[in-house]
């Protein structure tokens, strides 16, 4: 609420803002138009824009699928409780103000580990006192799950939805992405609903060259990742789940608001999303 107080345990990470490198949270928040971000972030843009005109398009595309996912957990399963990975920086539409329209005693708890999202963050703490943010890095699933605020605001006793939300192709370490999520899969009691979406090779000749074009430019930019996978190894981050129709599909296609009318851009053809539900 206005004028509250912020929880010194919910941001604990001191705010430093590196102007000099590019920031995944700032990249994307410049890909959405939005004014969070600075020339370096603004430059993987351009590069990328470069090898693809439509690339923003991959970040609409993210968000509309957040949108609509939140929006049908929120309405159709009765979950209350959001546990929202690499939230990055507050636009129009966040999950919170998406999931408490339609259920207003819904909590949500945003992760991650950016230092602009954590100036942000103690903004969107002060919205309402269901909204939490703390600062941890969401590709160690083992922290997140024994975090004193995701712990304090979060029942692992009853259903919740988890979303890795864009965050899974910035991951290229020595633990597999699909570990990863089976370690937080595991945690969820059944009834749980899992989104994530991932920049994807379709495989095929037309758009698998497109792919692989914004992958080398990402990896080569000044960000330094995004990386395009395969639809198994997608797949294979949702160990043990049903997914809802129509599965594993292009983010724009997944439930759309509307009737597609007009060809999707070639870039809406590299990524893909799916909500899964643990039985």
């Amino acid at each position: 609420m206005p004028g509250s107080t912020v929880p010194p345990s919910d941001v604990a990470a001191p705010v430093y803002i590196d102007t000099t490198k590019a920031s995944i949270a700032r990249v994307y928040d410049a890909f959405l138009h939005g004014k969070d971000n600075y020339e370096i972030d603004r430059e993987v843009l351009r590069r990328v824009q470069r090898v693809a005109p439509e690339a923003a398009t991959l970040a609409w595309d993210n968000r509309a699928f957040l949108i609509r996912a939140s929006r049908f957990i929120a309405s159709q399963t009765g979950i209350t409780q959001f546990l929202d990975c690499g939230s990055g920086l507050p636009t129009a539409e966040n999950t919170h103000q998406v999931v408490q329209r339609l259920q207003p005693e819904a909590k949500v708890v945003y992760v991650d580990n950016d230092p602009v999202v954590l100036a942000h963050g103690r903004a969107l703490l002060e919205e309402n006192d269901q909204t939490h943010f703390t600062a941890e890095n969401i590709f160690e699933p083992e922290k997140i799950l024994a975090n004193e605020v995701v712990r304090k605001h979060i029942d692992f006793t009853k259903p919740v939805a988890l979303f890795q939300m864009g965050t899974l192709h910035h991951y290229n370490g020595e633990r597999s992405p699909a570990d990863i999520m089976k370690t937080y899969i595991d945690a969820l009691p059944s009834g749980s609903y899992v989104g994530l979406s991932h920049f994807y090779d379709p495989e095929t000749p037309e758009h698998s060259e497109l792919a692989r074009r914004m992958e080398d430019t990402f990896l080569h930019s000044p960000m330094g990742t995004g990386l395009f996978r395969k639809r198994d190894e997608i797949l294979a981050m949702f160990p043990g789940l049903d997914l809802i129709e129509p599965g594993l599909t292009l983010c724009a296609d997944w439930w759309p608001d509307g009737p597609q009318i007009k060809a999707l851009d070639q870039v809406s053809h590299c990524i893909v999303g799916a909500v899964g539900r643990k039985p």
